[in-house]
């Protein structure tokens, strides 16, 4: 049990982690932005891909992810399109935030929830160093996606504290879900597939909607087309590594 308390904590702390380089930043200019954006484009799009759709596909079939992978884009197709307000006051950290940002937010808070699950329940199943691989994996991929959330609130002019505090909290939410899929490993093993390819169609939503666009604003586009290229090969030599 504390091996997989420590697990799901390292995997849901990675978010933060991975947003902490944004206390440093005293700038960030245009053409910075769009090269880190495309390349966290990169990285998300390999773990969706290699990643996430290939878990979702071993226990499960073509149907169930199929099913999952136009749920998840219609979810946030749903919520971008009923979202009519231009910002969102959150009143406890006296902030603001725009539409496109609070679509990041909410993918990759999606997309932490299932990820969670299948951590917990890769410990719950019992398998040697299984439920330690998965957590490292996840929460390699896991970085990338705080810094992204972190770049986007810092654009909205949120201080640089508060734009790590959020990106955390977008991790954390792996924690509850990590604990019901070890507790009720057996029970929950089945929703998994379910859960990773909702949360790869949510995360290929806002890649091509919003990430991918924002990256090639600038003039040059050349930098965050190679930017996006090299986060793939980053994601794919990870995934290779861990064998996830």
């Amino acid at each position: 049990m504390q091996e997989a308390i420590f697990g799901i904590l390292l995997s849901a702390l990675a978010t933060g982690a991975g947003a902490i380089p944004i206390l440093f930043f005293t700038r960030i200019s245009s053409k910075v932005k769009a090269t880190l954006l495309a390349f966290a484009s990169g990285v998300m799009m390999a773990a969706t891909t290699f990643s996430l759709i290939p878990e979702a596909l071993k226990p499960s079939n073509l149907y169930v992810v199929s099913a999952g992978l136009l749920a998840g884009t219609f979810a946030l197709n749903f919520f971008e399109s009923h979202f009519t307000s231009d910002k969102l006051e959150i009143p406890k950290l006296n902030t603001q935030i725009d539409r496109k940002t609070l679509l990041v937010i909410v993918a990759i808070t999606l997309h932490n929830l299932p990820e969670g699950l299948s951590v917990g329940v890769s410990y719950g199943a019992g398998a040697e160093n299984l439920g330690a691989i998965i957590a490292l994996a996840i929460g390699l991929q896991n970085a990338p996606e705080g810094f992204l959330v972190a770049i986007y609130l810092v654009k909205q002019q949120v201080s640089r504290t508060k734009a790590l505090m959020i990106a955390a909290l977008t991790g954390l939410v792996e924690i509850v879900p990590a604990i019901i899929g070890y507790l009720l490993a057996s029970e929950v093993k089945g929703l998994v597939p379910y859960g990773l390819s909702f949360a790869a169609g949510a995360m290929l939503f806002v890649i091509y909607k919003e990430l991918i666009p924002d990256s090639q604003e600038e003039e040059n586009e050349r930098f965050p087309t190679y930017a996006f290229a090299i986060g793939l090969i980053a994601m794919l030599g990870l995934i290779q590594g861990f064998g996830v």
